[in-house]
Protein backbone atom coordinates (compact mmCIF):
# COMPACT_ATOMS: atom_id res chain seq x y z
CA UNK A 1 0.00 0.00 0.00
CA UNK A 2 2.92 2.27 0.75
CA UNK A 3 4.21 1.90 -2.86
CA UNK A 4 0.58 3.47 -4.25
CA UNK A 5 0.69 6.28 -1.83
CA UNK A 6 4.07 7.07 -3.00
CA UNK A 7 3.04 7.16 -6.30
CA UNK A 8 -0.01 9.28 -5.67
CA UNK A 9 2.18 11.93 -3.85
CA UNK A 10 5.26 11.41 -6.31
CA UNK A 11 2.43 12.73 -8.98
CA UNK A 12 1.00 15.24 -7.37
CA UNK A 13 4.45 16.77 -6.20
CA UNK A 14 5.47 16.95 -9.76
CA UNK A 15 2.50 18.37 -11.24
CA UNK A 16 2.57 21.34 -8.60
CA UNK A 17 6.42 21.59 -8.86
CA UNK A 18 5.97 22.05 -12.64
CA UNK A 19 3.04 24.30 -12.07
CA UNK A 20 4.54 26.55 -9.45
CA UNK A 21 7.53 26.44 -10.77
CA UNK A 22 6.68 27.96 -14.13
CA UNK A 23 4.25 30.15 -12.48
CA UNK A 24 7.30 31.57 -10.44
CA UNK A 25 9.51 31.86 -12.59
CA UNK A 26 8.05 32.80 -16.30
CA UNK A 27 4.53 33.86 -15.11
CA UNK A 28 3.64 35.39 -18.30
CA UNK A 29 4.78 32.28 -20.46
CA UNK A 30 2.53 30.11 -18.12
CA UNK A 31 -0.53 32.15 -18.16
CA UNK A 32 -0.20 32.22 -22.33
CA UNK A 33 1.26 28.71 -23.03
CA UNK A 34 -0.44 26.53 -20.42
CA UNK A 35 -3.21 24.56 -21.98
CA UNK A 36 -6.77 26.53 -20.86
CA UNK A 37 -4.96 29.12 -18.63
CA UNK A 38 -5.93 32.10 -21.02
CA UNK A 39 -9.42 31.03 -20.59
CA UNK A 40 -9.39 32.57 -16.91
CA UNK A 41 -9.32 36.38 -16.02
CA UNK A 42 -6.52 38.50 -17.24
CA UNK A 43 -3.14 38.37 -16.54
CA UNK A 44 -2.19 39.05 -12.93
CA UNK A 45 2.13 38.72 -12.42
CA UNK A 46 1.54 39.41 -8.74
CA UNK A 47 -1.46 36.80 -8.78
CA UNK A 48 1.13 34.03 -10.91
CA UNK A 49 3.68 34.52 -8.75
CA UNK A 50 1.62 34.49 -5.12
CA UNK A 51 0.20 30.90 -6.74
CA UNK A 52 3.28 30.04 -8.06
CA UNK A 53 4.99 30.16 -4.80
CA UNK A 54 1.68 28.34 -3.09
CA UNK A 55 1.85 25.98 -5.46
CA UNK A 56 5.65 25.18 -4.60
CA UNK A 57 4.58 25.10 -0.64
CA UNK A 58 2.37 22.38 -1.12
CA UNK A 59 4.90 20.43 -3.64
CA UNK A 60 7.62 20.95 -0.48
CA UNK A 61 4.95 19.33 1.88
CA UNK A 62 4.27 16.75 -0.92
CA UNK A 63 7.70 15.74 -1.18
CA UNK A 64 8.48 15.28 2.82
CA UNK A 65 5.53 13.07 2.46
CA UNK A 66 6.84 11.06 -0.13
CA UNK A 67 10.57 10.61 1.51
CA UNK A 68 8.81 10.05 4.31
CA UNK A 69 5.14 8.28 4.19
CA UNK A 70 4.35 8.30 7.74
CA UNK A 71 0.47 9.42 8.37
CA UNK A 72 2.07 12.37 10.46
CA UNK A 73 3.43 13.57 6.92
CA UNK A 74 0.92 12.23 4.30
CA UNK A 75 -2.40 13.12 5.70
CA UNK A 76 -1.24 16.37 5.97
CA UNK A 77 0.30 16.93 2.48
CA UNK A 78 -2.45 15.43 0.88
CA UNK A 79 -5.25 17.38 2.83
CA UNK A 80 -3.28 20.71 2.08
CA UNK A 81 -3.65 19.97 -1.38
CA UNK A 82 -6.78 18.93 -1.75
CA UNK A 83 -7.60 22.45 -0.12
CA UNK A 84 -6.29 23.59 -2.81
CA UNK A 85 -7.75 21.39 -5.47
CA UNK A 86 -11.58 21.00 -4.85
CA UNK A 87 -12.03 24.39 -5.31
CA UNK A 88 -9.88 24.74 -7.96
CA UNK A 89 -11.82 22.28 -9.86
CA UNK A 90 -15.33 23.65 -9.14
CA UNK A 91 -14.03 26.95 -10.42
CA UNK A 92 -12.99 24.97 -13.57
CA UNK A 93 -16.07 22.69 -13.88
CA UNK A 94 -18.15 25.91 -13.70
CA UNK A 95 -16.39 28.02 -15.91
CA UNK A 96 -15.91 26.68 -19.35
CA UNK A 97 -16.87 29.79 -21.35
CA UNK A 98 -14.80 30.10 -24.26
CA UNK A 99 -13.42 26.33 -24.14
CA UNK A 100 -14.01 24.10 -26.93
CA UNK A 101 -15.38 20.99 -26.04
CA UNK A 102 -12.30 18.76 -26.09
CA UNK A 103 -10.81 21.37 -23.64
CA UNK A 104 -13.56 21.11 -21.40
CA UNK A 105 -14.18 17.58 -21.42
CA UNK A 106 -9.22 17.79 -20.53
CA UNK A 107 -9.75 20.26 -18.37
CA UNK A 108 -12.90 18.97 -16.12
CA UNK A 109 -11.54 15.28 -16.26
CA UNK A 110 -8.17 16.29 -15.33
CA UNK A 111 -9.06 18.51 -12.77
CA UNK A 112 -11.48 15.99 -11.26
CA UNK A 113 -9.12 13.16 -11.20
CA UNK A 114 -6.32 15.25 -9.53
CA UNK A 115 -8.45 16.50 -6.93
CA UNK A 116 -9.87 12.87 -6.19
CA UNK A 117 -5.95 11.48 -6.00
CA UNK A 118 -5.42 13.80 -2.93
CA UNK A 119 -8.29 12.18 -0.78
CA UNK A 120 -7.82 8.74 -2.43
CA UNK A 121 -4.11 9.35 -0.67
CA UNK A 122 -5.72 10.22 2.79
CA UNK A 123 -7.61 7.08 2.51
CA UNK A 124 -5.27 4.34 1.46
CA UNK A 125 -2.72 5.71 4.34
CA UNK A 126 -5.59 5.44 7.06
CA UNK A 127 -6.35 1.68 5.91
CA UNK A 128 -3.27 1.32 5.77
CA UNK A 129 -2.11 2.49 9.03
CA UNK A 130 -4.99 0.41 10.59
CA UNK A 131 -4.08 -2.91 8.94
CA UNK A 132 -0.51 -2.29 10.62
CA UNK A 133 -2.07 -1.91 13.86
CA UNK A 134 -4.26 -4.72 13.64
CA UNK A 135 -1.37 -7.16 12.56
CA UNK A 136 0.59 -5.55 15.44
CA UNK A 137 -1.92 -6.41 18.04
CA UNK A 138 -2.41 -9.78 16.48
CA UNK A 139 1.38 -10.92 16.43
CA UNK A 140 1.79 -9.09 19.96
CA UNK A 141 -1.17 -10.56 21.31
CA UNK A 142 -1.41 -6.99 22.69
CA UNK A 143 -5.08 -6.20 23.15
CA UNK A 144 -6.50 -2.80 22.52
CA UNK A 145 -8.97 -3.16 25.67
CA UNK A 146 -6.09 -4.58 27.79
CA UNK A 147 -2.77 -3.00 27.02
CA UNK A 148 -0.07 -4.36 29.11
CA UNK A 149 1.30 -3.30 32.04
Amino acid sequence: MTVLIRIGLAALFLDELVVGGWNSIAPESFYRDFPTVDLTPPFSEHYARDFGGATLGIALLLVIAFMRPYAHFVIPAALSFTTFSVPHFLFHATHLEGATAGEAIALTTANAAVALLGPAIILATTVRDRRDRRDLRRSTGISRAHPPV
